[in-house]
C-alpha cells in the first residue's frame, strides 16, 4: 500500500475515495485521557448509532474500550476505522480532540500479530511529549493483550538503552512510537530492523512533512550580487524575512549555549551559498542555526527502510493542499477523510477572544485573568524558552500553582512535568509551541496566548488544547503589536470566524462544563 522504495516517492494517480464530512458536533472522541467521557459534557454522543462492536474488533479491544466507558465512536472514528482495520491507507484531517489517535491505535492493534524480535508498527510524531502520550494510549487499549509490547524512542535519552532494548528479542517492542531523528539514527545504524514493519503512521503529519526550504530560486536571485541593486541591509532583511516565512521556529537561540551556538552556526554556514553567508551577521547566522532540523528527510529515510507493502496512515488537524499532495506520495489509493472544510476548522464549544494591550501590560493582565476566571487547568503559550522560564517563576512567586515545559529542559524533567500537569498536580502550565500540537490534557479549559502565535495553523493547534472532545473552553490571545493584529486578522479570515475583544465580564457557564 505504500509507495515503492525508490529515490523519489511516486505519486499514485489512481482514483481515490474522498470523504468530506460535516462537523462532528457531538462525537465522543476516544483519545487522550478520556475516561467517563459519556458521563461528562452532558452525555456527549456521536451522531451515529453505531457502536464499537460493529467494527468487529478483537474481544480484547472491545473489553478495554468498555472498561474505558466508551460506547459510540466519534464521526472521524466512524469514517476511518472500518477501512483502517482492513489495512487501507488513510489520510485524515479532523479537529483537535475528536479521536484521531484512537483510529490508528485500534486499527494497528486489531491487525497486529506479534512476533518476538520484530517491529511491526512504527508511529512517528514530532515531539517527545506526544510520543509519550501515544504510547500511553496503546497501553490503555492493549490492556488485555499482554503479549503486545510498546516502546518510545526519542532524543535526550541514551541511545545505548534503546539499543539494548531492541536487541533483546524478549523485550524488543512490536510497536515503536518515536520522533523522526532518533528513530532514523537507530535505523541508519542498523540497530532497528524495519524490514518487518507492516504499519507506518504519522501523527501531526503536516508538521513532519513541511519542507524547510530556506532559500528558493527567486530569493537567491534577489540576494545574489548583481541580482538586485538593493542596499545590503535590505538584502539581509529580505533573507531573514524569507526564512521566517518558510519555517516554523519553535524556540529562540537562547536554547543553545555559547559553544553549541558556535558549532551549529559553523555547520549551518557551510551549507549556505557563500554570498548569503557574507551578508548575514553572526547574530543572524545564530538565529538561522537554531531552526529545528528538517524532519521530512528523516521520515523519508525511515520510510525507505520499511517494506514496500505496508499500511500508511497520516493524521493532523491542519492539512494544507500542498501538504496533502506530499502525504499522498507515501500512499497508494488512500481513503481521504476531511472532517469539515479547512477554512472552517473552528472548535465547537470554544469561546475565543483577544485583548489589546501593550507588552508591558501583559503580566498585570494575566494576573488579573487568573484571579477572576474560573478554571480547571490553564495552558499559557509564550514564544521562547526564556519567556517560559521567567513567566513561570513570576507566577510561582505570586503563589499560582504553575509549571513550565520547553525544549531547554532535560528529557526526564520534561516528561516528569508533563505527567505532573496531566495528573492535576499543577493547574497552570507555561509552554512554548512544543506543547501546541496533539497533546491532550482532559481538564484544560482555558488557553492564553501570552504571545500571539505566528500563523493561523499554530493558533488552531494552541487553542485546541482547550475545549477537547467538543466540551466548553475559553481561548484568550494577547495582541500587543501591529504584527499580532495582522496574524489575528489572518486567523479570522482563514477560519471564517469573528474573534471579539474580551468583555469586562464573561459568564463562566460559557467556558466551564456543567
Amino acid at each position: 500500500m505504500s509507495a515503492p522504495d525508490n529515490e523519489e516517492l511516486i505519486d499514485y494517480e489512481d482514483e481515490q475515495d474522498v470523504v468530506t464530512n460535516g462537523a462532528a458536533a457531538g462525537g465522543v472522541a476516544v483519545t487522550g485521557d478520556a475516561e467517563d467521557k459519556d458521563k461528562k459534557g452532558g452525555g456527549f454522543r456521536g451522531i451515529h448509532s453505531t457502536g464499537f462492536r460493529d467494527f468487529l474488533l478483537k474481544p480484547e479491544l472491545l473489553r478495554a474500550i468498555s472498561d474505558l466507558g466508551f460506547e459510540h465512536p466519534s464521526e472521524v472514528q466512524q469514517e476511518c476505522i472500518p477501512q483502517a482495520v482492513l489495512g487501507m491507507d488513510v489520510l485524515c484531517q479532523a479537529k483537535s480532540g475528536h479521536g484521531k489517535t484512537a483510529v490508528f491505535v485500534l486499527a494497528t492493534l486489531q491487525q497486529l500479530e506479534p512476533v518476538n524480535g520484530e517491529v511491526s508498527v512504527i508511529v512517528l510524531c514530532h515531539t517527545r511529549e506526544l510520543a509519550y502520550q501515544i504510547k500511553n494510549e496503546y497501553t490503555r487499549f492493549a490492556k488485555y493483550m499482554p503479549d503486545v509490547r510498546v516502546s518510545t524512542f526519542f532524543g535526550g535519552t541514551p541511545v545505548s538503552k534503546d539499543s539494548e532494548l531492541i536487541k533483546d528479542k524478549t523485550k524488543c517492542p512490536h510497536i515503536v512510537v518515536a520522533t523522526p531523528g532518533r528513530l532514523n539514527a537507530l535505523v541508519r545504524d542498523k540497530v532497528l530492523d524495519a524490514k518487518h514493519v507492516k504499519h507506518f503512521v504519522l501523527d501531526e503529519c503536516d508538521k513532519m512533512l513541511e519542507q524547510l526550504v530556506l532559500f528558493d530560486e527567486p530569493s537567491l536571485r534577489d540576494l545574489a550580487p548583481g541580482g538586485e541593486a538593493a542596499p545590503m541591509e535590505r538584502r539581509v532583511s529580505h533573507a531573514v524575512k524569507h526564512v521566517r516565512s518558510r519555517t516554523q521556529v519553535c524556540e529562540s537561540e537562547e536554547v543553545l549555549n555559547r559553544q553549541a551556538r558556535a558549532t551549529r552556526r559553523t555547520l549551518f554556514t557551510n551549507s549556505l551559498p557563500p554570498f548569503v553567508v557574507g551578508i548575514l551577521s553572526v547574530k543572524q547566522l545564530s538565529y538561522l542555526a537554531a531552526i529545528p532540523p528538517d524532519m521530512r528527510r528523516d521520515v523519508q529515510e525511515i520510510f525507505r527502510a520499511t517494506p514496500h507493502h505496508k499500511q500508511v496512515m497520516m493524521f493532523s488537524a491542519t492539512l494544507a493542499k500542498d501538504i496533502r499532495v506530499t502525504c499522498k506520495k507515501f500512499m497508494a489509493n488512500p481513503l481521504e477523510i476531511f472532517v469539515d472544510d479547512e477554512t472552517k476548522l473552528t472548535l465547537h464549544g470554544l469561546q475565543q477572544h483577544y485583548v489589546k494591550l501593550d507588552e508591558n501590560q501583559k503580566n498585570r493582565k494575566l494576573n488579573e485573568l487568573l484571579d477572576t476566571l474560573e478554571f480547571n487547568q490553564v495552558v499559557i503559550f509564550v514564544k521562547s524558552v526564556a519567556r517560559a522560564t521567567e513567566l513561570d517563576k513570576l507566577l510561582v512567586s505570586c503563589n499560582f500553582p504553575s509549571i513550565s515545559i520547553h525544549s531547554g529542559l532535560p528529557q526526564e524533567e520534561r516528561i516528569s512535568r508533563y505527567t505532573a500537569f496531566k495528573a492535576f498536580e499543577k493547574r497552570i502550565l507555561v509552554a512554548t509551541d512544543i506543547f501546541g500540537r496533539g497533546i491532550d490534557v482532559e481538564r484544560v479549559n482555558i488557553v492564553v496566548n501570552y504571545d500571539c502565535p505566528g500563523d493561523a495553523d499554530s493558533y488552531l493547534h494552541r487553542v485546541g488544547r482547550a475545549g477537547r472532545f467538543g466540551t466548553k473552553g475559553l481561548a484568550i490571545t494577547f495582541q500587543s503589536s501591529a504584527l499580532d493584529q495582522e496574524v489575528m486578522s489572518a486567523i479570522q479570515s482563514r477560519f471564517e470566524v469573528a474573534i471579539p475583544e474580551l468583555p469586562d465580564h464573561i459568564d463562566p457557564a460559557t467556558y466551564m462544563a456543567s
